[in-house]
């Protein structure tokens, strides 16, 4: 990502996510969450602070495997949404100075997360900031690399335009869609059937392979609205 404040994005994400979740019942901060089926919402928001705190603390694998993510969320279970609140608080200051000296990689895992969250909770917001937008580009540019033994594709949004290759008139296969909805399929986050219904011209069957970036597309379609 480049052209954007990438630290201040983070903190304003992790803002925007700690005002969500912050007064949350107990029945809402259980419920399952669609993109991420095995955890629910307080499971989650445990992942992301725990994340950060590992991260810190110098305990962070190259891929972010199951066996990392889910001891952040053990380690937590008794913890309550105050408390994982107040945690994540007092990791700011030591997270933003980390990215400062390293890298601004948990820029996306709380972009990502905090849409997974809104989709959770129905409350949908922060569709169109500058981290989500600097974010959609750099997996545009991961799935190109999936997609470049194929015919070009062009994936069109109500303002943005991304061709693998020439030019939408030349493009094989054409997915139309609002940016937002974009941005989500290009983080895994919207099944076949969701990018086959975009689909305006070509087969997208080909290339649902390279949607697949961080892991299995989802079964179900998801949203956020």
């Amino acid at each position: 990502m480049s052209g954007i404040d990438e630290i201040e994005e983070w903190a304003r994400a992790q803002r925007r996510v700690i005002d969500l979740v912050r007064d949350l019942p107990a029945e809402r901060s259980g419920r399952r969450v669609p993109a991420c089926p095995d955890w629910t919402v307080r499971d989650l928001f445990s992942h992301m602070v725990g994340l950060g705190a590992d991260v810190v603390a110098g305990d962070e694998p190259d891929d972010h495997d199951a066996g990392w993510t889910g001891r952040q969320v053990e380690r937590r279970r008794a913890d309550d949404i105050a408390t994982l609140v107040a945690e994540w608080e007092s990791l700011t200051g030591p997270v933003r100075d980390w990215m400062a000296a390293h890298t601004t990689r948990p820029l996306a895992d709380v972009l990502i997360h905090e849409q997974d969250l809104r989709g959770a909770l129905g409350a949908p917001g922060a569709q169109h900031t500058p981290g989500l937008h600097a974010l959609r580009d750099r997996f545009a540019g991961r799935f190109a690399g999936r997609v470049a033994g194929l015919a070009p594709v062009a994936l069109i949004g109500d303002g943005w335009r991304w061709v693998s290759s020439g030019d939408e008139a030349g493009a094989a296969v054409v997915v139309r869609t609002t940016d937002f909805e974009l941005a989500r399929a290009l983080v895994t986050r919207r099944s076949a059937d969701q990018l086959r219904s975009w689909t305006e011209r070509g087969d997208i069957g080909p290339y649902l392979d390279g949607f697949a970036l961080l892991g299995p597309l989802p079964d179900a379609p998801l949203s956020e609205s």
